[in-house]
């Protein structure tokens, strides 16, 4: 899928009700949605997957919901104040800004289509005998690429931890990076620029009353850490998770609901013994990719990228990269953060963030093992991959979303065959015994098979049809959306049938 894909999604999106423009009748606000009547209901559908993987199956894991809100003091010992910077350029012909960081990247992408390109080649040239770590182990042309990438990264990451500003431009011009939009190399510095919305608390205005946006759930975790150990009666390791809002001031936010200034954070903060992080990284890498997989959108959609330059607070840290219509990106980083937060906030808050190690018999800040997946990127990966025209045997063409069951914001729609004869509200009979337990429809308009088509334009994974034999046999027909199979099942199993196909336990089966 190419940009061309990204907007079908988009379009897809508003028609169907799942993400809107924010404020479109007074012609929107730039990188701002709003979550439609379907969106609404896939967003919590994904929470409780998470929340579900994270707490309920975790004895030592436990949820929070900190205020969006916090003493303007705990930014400055989080380093938000002084460090929360992205390098932004402008191009002079064309006006436009862009993350530094971003243009390099994306040069880096190119490189790498190229070399995925040499491979697919050999694989159609080498077929079934075909060893594509070999290929990439000792191909010239892909060991060049490959070099060249390392020495960009190489190059990237020594001006970034040096903050050399001066080097990460001569990097782009070096590149021959040009501006998307004008294609010239009229560069203007690289400058830093903080990325925290700031505003003011009560009446009064000035420095004294000024707060911050939240620029990430964390730091509501780090600050309750005590609060929770105690009353909690937490033993290390054990963890604390949360859902909510962050925002940046982005200033190149695009790509739809990718990248926008008011998002929703999924994040688990895990507090170690010191010395022992390198076991829970790993543990967590494992866990949070088998998470992603479950849902079947695709193993070869997800990769592993280690972090080129490290935050300050970390001593390991990947991502775990989609490939989203716009190539690979970001979905969830997973990082040790060493003692740094605890450490900073005792400082700045001149209070005790100590645990007491009963076996040890010594005191000692935590490390911390911190999973964090965006909300919306998550929705985002849902649809690009869900999304499909398929073509059926009599040469007619269906749009469907492919979300996975437990996750389609309508589980079931209930269509009485006709309007007449009793079947609306023998229906409604097939309705109220499902709608406690899941989300579901009703649907009486149209042929029923356009009603089967607009069910699988937004996922609905079982259409449940009630005809003239259902009045006979008390029975009704389900129609998988997937195989596009029916098979008639008895009212009286319904619920069973239902729940076995669309709840969110099934994601959780060996």
């Amino acid at each position: 899928m190419s940009d061309d894909g990204l907007k079908k999604i988009i379009s897809h999106a508003k028609e169907y009700g799942f993400v809107f423009p924010s404020s479109e009748i007074y012609d929107g606000l730039s990188a701002a949605y709003d979550y439609g009547q379907l969106g609404s209901e896939l967003k919590n559908n994904i929470k409780e997957y998470w929340w579900t993987a994270m707490v309920r199956m975790n004895e030592n894991i436990v949820g929070i919901d900190a205020s969006i809100f916090m003493h303007p003091t705990t930014w400055k010992a989080s380093g938000h104040v002084d460090a929360f910077n992205d390098p932004l350029i402008d191009n002079k012909d064309s006006k436009k800004r862009y993350r530094a960081d971003v243009l390099i990247e994306e040069h880096i992408a190119k490189i790498e289509a190229k070399i995925n390109k040499d491979v697919t080649k050999a694989k159609k040239r080498f077929g079934d005998n075909f060893d594509e770590a070999q290929f990439r182990n000792t191909n010239p042309q892909v060991l060049r690429r490959q070099g060249d990438i390392d020495s960009i990264n190489t190059r990237f990451k020594a001006a970034m931890e040096a903050e050399n500003l001066a080097s990460v431009k001569a990097l782009i011009e070096d590149l021959g990076i040009t501006c998307p939009v004008s294609g010239s190399k009229n560069w203007t510095d690289v400058r830093q620029f903080n990325l925290m919305f700031k505003t003011e608390l009560g009446a009064v205005s000035g420095d004294s009353g000024a707060v911050y946006l939240r620029p990430e759930t964390a730091q509501g975790i780090f600050v309750n850490y005590l609060n929770v150990q105690k009353s909690g009666r937490m033993k290390l390791p054990f963890g604390i998770a949360q859902i909510g809002k962050a925002f940046r001031n982005e200033i190149i936010a695009r790509q739809f609901i990718f990248r926008m200034r008011e998002f929703e954070q999924m994040e688990m903060q895990f507090f170690i013994k010191p010395g022992t992080q390198e076991k829970w990284y790993s543990h967590w890498k494992e866990a949070r990719i088998q998470w992603h997989k479950a849902l079947g959108l695709g193993e070869d959609r997800y990769r592993f990228h280690d972090h080129v330059k490290l935050a300050h607070y970390a001593d390991a840290a990947c991502d775990i990269e989609f490939n989203f219509p716009m190539g690979f990106k970001e979905l969830e980083g997973i990082h040790s953060r060493t003692d740094f937060d605890l450490k900073q906030h005792e400082e700045y808050s001149n209070k005790k963030l100590r645990y007491f190690d009963p076996e040890s018999q010594e005191s000692y800040v935590p490390f911390v093992l911190e999973t964090s997946i965006g909300l919306d990127r998550m929705f985002l990966a849902v649809l690009s991959s869900s999304l499909r025209e398929e073509k059926l045997e009599d040469e007619s063409v269906r749009t469907v979303m492919s979300i996975p069951f437990a996750l389609a914001p309508v589980k079931a729609a209930i269509l009485p065959l006709i309007k007449k004869d009793g079947l609306p509200e023998k229906a409604r009979e097939v309705l109220a015994q499902l709608q406690l337990h899941h989300n579901v429809h009703y649907d009486e308009k149209d042929a029923i098979g356009r009603r089967y088509r607009r069910q699988d334009a937004i996922g609905t994974p079982l259409c449940i049809t009630v005809d003239h034999e259902t009045l006979k046999d008390h029975a009704v027909t389900v129609r998988n959306r997937d195989t596009m199979k029916q098979e008639r099942v008895p009212i009286a199993k319904l619920p069973h049938h239902v729940d076995e196909w669309v709840s969110m336990s099934s994601l959780f089966r060996a």
